[in-house]
């Protein structure tokens, strides 16, 4: 990893914008995740949320990062293999309100991806990643059973 990126050229104004995931494609190697960590620490780009797959020959992150354009233009300039798309933070109260999360998805007929927790919970409650197919009408869906979706302001330290 070189040291194109310049950390100062954040925009530090994320907004209302959706939440992005990233998914990084890493190499199946002894301290590459703390060498990735520690370059986003370098720059200020904080991790929201963070799942690993660890496979055979290579790794697969799905990062949700404070700072998407950031993130993005910081893994362009290291050549790190990486894909894009929003997905929809909810916040959750307990056990049940995870319930009401599948519920409310299942009665709009759309089918969940994958679900993984956020480290940072802006309201001082759990908030889970959820990917699925249609966004729109999945967070109206989620909203109809008083469930809060969060956006990208949210997260804001």
């Amino acid at each position: 990893m070189n040291d194109e990126f310049d950390g100062s050229m954040t925009l530090k104004s994320p907004g209302q914008d959706s939440i992005r995931q990233f998914v990084i494609y890493a190499e199946n190697k002894v301290g590459w995740l703390n060498d990735f960590i520690s370059m986003l620490k370098d720059v200020d780009i904080h991790i929201l949320a963070i799942s690993v797959l660890d496979t055979t020959d290579s790794a697969v992150i799905r990062l949700i990062p404070n700072y998407p354009k950031d993130l993005a233009r910081l893994l362009k300039s290291q050549q790190i293999s990486f894909t894009e798309r929003n997905i929809l933070a909810v916040e959750v109260e307990n056990e049940d309100s995870i319930h009401k999360v599948t519920q409310s998805l299942l009665g709009a007929e759309i089918n969940i991806h994958y679900v993984y927790p956020f480290l940072h919970q802006p309201n001082g409650k759990p908030v889970i990643a959820v990917a699925m197919e249609d966004q729109d009408i999945a967070q109206d869906a989620l909203r109809s059973y008083n469930l809060q979706v969060l956006n990208q302001e949210d997260f804001i330290r």
